[in-house]
């Protein structure tokens, strides 16, 4: 997430008095995308499958 300008290649989105930006084909791979605010900041959540991933960083594991 940044702060930008819209351009052709962009869909804009104002939901609750805020601008989103998303690029057309960026959004076509990842939708729905959901921007929620928590007491930690942002938490931005898609449609984009990221995988299990390592589940031992920081640990004995390896990544």
């Amino acid at each position: 997430m940044a702060l930008d300008e819209p351009k052709d290649t962009d869909n804009t989105y104002e939901i609750d008095n805020f601008k989103y930006i998303v690029d057309k084909k960026f959004m076509e791979k990842a939708a729905p995308i959901n921007v929620d605010f928590t007491n930690y900041g942002f938490k931005i959540t898609s449609g984009i499958e990221l995988g299990a991933g390592c589940s031992g960083c920081g640990s004995a594991g390896s990544c």
